[in-house]
């Protein structure tokens, strides 16, 4: 597995939101990695703090080369020296991170597990994920689930919107006589409005849709305003708090300056949490306006992540067993498909003996006896490769496992599989069977595998 992208950490918010990309434009990206020939799987996780490519590939390096050269294509080559690149086990760390809100900008925040699951979804619906990278998904949606379960990593308000309330508390220690306004009325402007309901404040929603603009202020009661009014609302208001989905500013510096008559001098300050943002940057040029963007509310965070700590150690720990767990199991299924084709080797070259056999001397058999044979073949590659496949699943889980299993392929002249194929599923041994007097006739059988090293 092979993840390429960005990150808060990696990137500030003007390198982000060129790889910001609505709904058409990550199926496109979608549908674009699955025509490279490198990629065999792909999910696009694409969230505020984050743009990142999990792929299942044939061969890393070729594949890192074609993805970069793909964002950069999307994005512009300003991205190029903000991407990172993570393979194999460094990839499966980071997804179980990532899934665990260990790399959020607000460790322990929830928000980005149903953002990973709605990016497996479009993925699916897509039919980019197959049973690699499937069942890394599963794992690591599982890895949360645990974290938050037997750690108090959530514990509180954790998100984004919680974060900018803080900021909005820390400047106005009181929000009785306060009007903030939510532009957008999506997940994270209600998770806003929830919280400074509690607070206090006189709350307006400006949506482009009046339907959820009306539904959100009725859930907090708060006041829904036409998407046409927003400039009058900009006039009324001391705080905003913007989060539409916008590929543009939506509320520019030419449009400030026209409210400043109106304001009287009175304070307005913007919390941007979207990504391409919606505030233009330069407003926090002109006298009593002030603006934050996602990247500023890291500030704030900093204090939240000391609290958090030693919740985070103990869920870095835990990601840690869970990432072992998944390799162990990881390398068992890779060496099925070898297993496999040794155990077809191995019956293919005794049953040619046997078939000669029963041409020849062994022509006068029953039916009934040459199923018996039959059956006995089948008893006999079972006994001869219990053994070795025991073995090789355990090696599968050792260091040295992949070079023994190329051993294997070359001794037994076996090709390679792809990653890529089903995993296959070896039958339990059956109990010994007895043949009776056919052991006296089994030379062929006994033979083949004494020339295959069995006892």
């Amino acid at each position: 597995m092979l993840v390429v992208g960005l990150s808060h950490r990696t990137a500030p918010i003007e390198v982000r939101e060129k790889l910001a990309l609505g709904e058409q434009g990550l199926a496109e990206l979608l549908a674009r990695l699955l025509g490279l020939a490198s990629v065999r799987e792909s999910v696009v996780l694409s969230t505020c703090n984050r743009v990142e490519i999990y792929v299942a590939v044939n061969e890393a390096e070729r594949a890192r080369r074609a993805v970069v050269e793909l964002l950069c294509e999307v994005g512009g080559t300003a991205v190029a020296d903000h991407l990172t690149t993570h393979t194999d086990h460094a990839a499966v760390t980071h997804l179980f991170r990532v899934a665990s809100s260990l790399d959020s900008l607000v460790v322990g925040e929830p928000q980005i597990l149903g953002q990973l699951k709605e990016a497996i979804r479009v993925a699916e619906e897509a039919r980019a994920v197959g049973s690699e990278l499937g069942a890394a998904m599963r794992a690591a949606l599982g890895v949360a689930k645990k974290v938050r379960t037997e750690t108090a990593i959530g514990a509180g308000q954790v998100s984004i919107s919680s974060v900018a309330v803080d900021l909005a508390r820390q400047i106005f220690e009181d929000m009785q006589d306060r009007t903030a306004l939510l532009v957008g009325a999506g997940e994270m402007a209600e998770a806003a409005a929830k919280i400074l309901a509690k607070s206090g404040a006189r709350l307006l929603v400006c949506n482009r849709s009046p339907g959820r603009a009306q539904a959100l202020a009725e859930a907090v009661d708060g006041t829904a305003r036409p998407w046409e009014e927003l400039d009058l609302c900009l006039g009324e208001t001391d705080i905003v708090i913007t989060s539409t989905a916008s590929p543009g500013y939506v509320v520019t510096l030419d449009k400030v300056k026209a409210l400043r008559k109106a304001r009287r001098g009175r304070s307005l300050f913007f919390i941007d949490i979207a990504v391409p943002r919606d505030v233009e940057p330069t407003v926090n040029q002109l006298d009593n306006v002030y603006l934050y963007d996602i990247d500023d509310l890291q500030k704030v965070v900093s204090g939240t992540l000391e609290e958090r700590a030693v919740e985070a150690e103990r869920a870095e720990r835990l990601v840690a067993e869970e990432v072992r767990r998944y390799q162990e199991r990881s390398a068992e299924r890779n060496v099925a498909p070898l297993i496999q084709q040794l155990r077809e080797r191995t019956r293919t070259t005794l049953q040619a003996e046997l078939e000669r056999s029963l041409r020849g001397r062994l022509r006068h058999l029953t039916e009934a006896d040459k199923d018996a044979l039959g059956a006995m073949l089948d008893a006999a590659v079972n006994k001869l490769l219990h053994a070795p496949s025991t073995r090789l699943r355990a090696l599968a889980r050792a260091p040295q496992g992949e070079e023994m299993a190329q051993a294997v392929r070359q001794l037994f002249e076996l090709e390679g599989r792809s990653h890529s194929d089903p995993d296959i599923r070896v039958e339990p041994l059956p109990d010994s069977l007895r043949p009776g007097e056919l052991q006296a006739e089994a030379e062929p059988v006994q033979r083949a595998a004494k020339a295959m090293g069995g006892e």
